[in-house]
């Protein structure tokens, strides 16, 4: 390890393995046709059903000008359609399409194999434990975020 970052040593091996988990998801789902984070738009699209775009960012903790761009690929690709609210004028329902329900299972296809990458040669109690801990990591790198001022 470079002795520049030996001071941040788990945040060095974070970085490296975020950095190494997006490429595989990327080269994986290139093969369906969608790019890192479009699919968990659709995943969220398929369980709930058609949703506000504004709760869309606040499930993936997305910002909304990401979204935005994201929705209107998805939608150029086909996959999503956006209508007016019938209920609030000033929102837009993001709703899947039928053209989405065959990539489905092909994402569920992706997801897997790239959880098998993850997770190949660990023990359950050892992926289960691996889960704590990142979840933990997160509650405090949340908690951190929220203790951060904005800049002017």
């Amino acid at each position: 390890m470079p002795p520049s970052v030996q001071a941040g040593a788990m945040t060095h091996a974070i970085f490296r393995v975020a950095r190494l988990h997006r490429l595989l998801a990327a080269q994986l789902l290139r093969r369906v046709g969608l790019h890192p984070g479009q699919e968990l738009v659709m995943m969220q699209l398929w369980d709930l059903g058609p949703q506000r775009q504004t709760d869309l960012v606040r499930l993936l903790g997305s910002d909304a000008a990401t979204m935005t761009r994201t929705v209107k690929r998805l939608e150029n690709a086909g996959f999503v359609r956006r209508r007016p609210s019938e209920t609030d004028k000033r929102a837009t329902i993001i709703e899947p399409t039928i053209a989405s329900l065959a990539l489905r299972k092909e994402v569920e296809l992706v997801w897997a194999e790239l959880e098998n990458s993850v997770a190949a040669g660990l023990a359950a109690e050892e992926q289960d434990n691996m889960i704590r801990v990142l979840d933990r990591i997160e509650d405090k790198l949340n908690q951190a975020v929220g203790r951060q001022t904005p800049l002017a």
